[in-house]
């Protein structure tokens, strides 16, 4: 009865060893706070998906190559990229670049929730 007992207490802190607590669960699991700014995170998409249409240079509509361009002009822009593809105002325009993806229009939200920082 005694080999029962001690192989029992040592199996039970074997497997014991492999638990996590709940608590400890929800910290790995709970997001980090994100700060966007439009210098690191803004710019960069507007660049990649409004370029040449809204850019210098190239540029034949109203220019959204600034943080002041932009924040004025931000309910427009994040209303037409999320607008149905076939849309006549969806951005961008016609398939000259690809739509953003959520993960993109959730950092513009991101930084409309954060007071649009520079």
């Amino acid at each position: 009865m005694r080999k029962w007992l001690i192989t029992s207490v040592f199996l039970s802190f074997t497997l014991l060893q492999f638990c996590t607590t709940t608590k400890k669960v929800t910290q790995q699991q709970a997001p980090a706070t994100i700060t966007t700014s439009y210098q690191k995170d803004i710019s960069p998409i507007m660049q990649m998906h409004c370029t040449p249409c809204h850019y210098p240079e190239q540029g034949k509509k109203k220019m959204l190559d600034t943080y002041a361009a932009t924040r004025d002009n931000f309910d427009d822009i994040i209303t037409r990229v999320q607008l149905p593809a076939d849309d006549i105002k969806f951005m961008p325009f016609k398939s000259k670049k690809p739509p953003l993806g959520d993960s993109l229009i959730n950092v513009l939200k991101q930084w409309r929730r954060e007071g649009m920082p520079e």
